[in-house]
């Protein structure tokens, strides 16, 4: 099953764990799971039609999944994911 790092704001949804493992063959499907397993995940990731929200990153095995297949990006049982919220600012 492929591992999924949690950013520290989301953590209270996965029983404040940093990594937890989902089923999937892509990332939809992996994501999907992550819902299953812990409700309430999906909301913080996903818009009402199914995209990611634009201030989530979600990388696969290091490359920003917008670059390969977007949520139809293939997972194999040893790949990481890692959800990173965008983070804005500046002077």
């Amino acid at each position: 099953m492929p591992t999924i790092r949690i950013p520290t704001p989301l953590r209270p949804l996965t029983q404040n764990q940093d990594e937890v493992k989902a089923e999937g063959g892509n990332v939809r499907e992996v994501l999907a799971d992550l819902d299953k397993r812990y409700p309430g995940l999906g909301s913080k990731l996903l818009d009402k039609d199914g995209g990611v929200l634009r201030y989530i990153n979600i990388f696969h095995n290091d490359e920003d999944i917008r670059f390969l297949e977007e949520l139809d990006t293939k997972v194999a049982p040893a790949d990481r994911l890692a959800i990173v919220p965008a983070i804005a600012g500046g002077s």
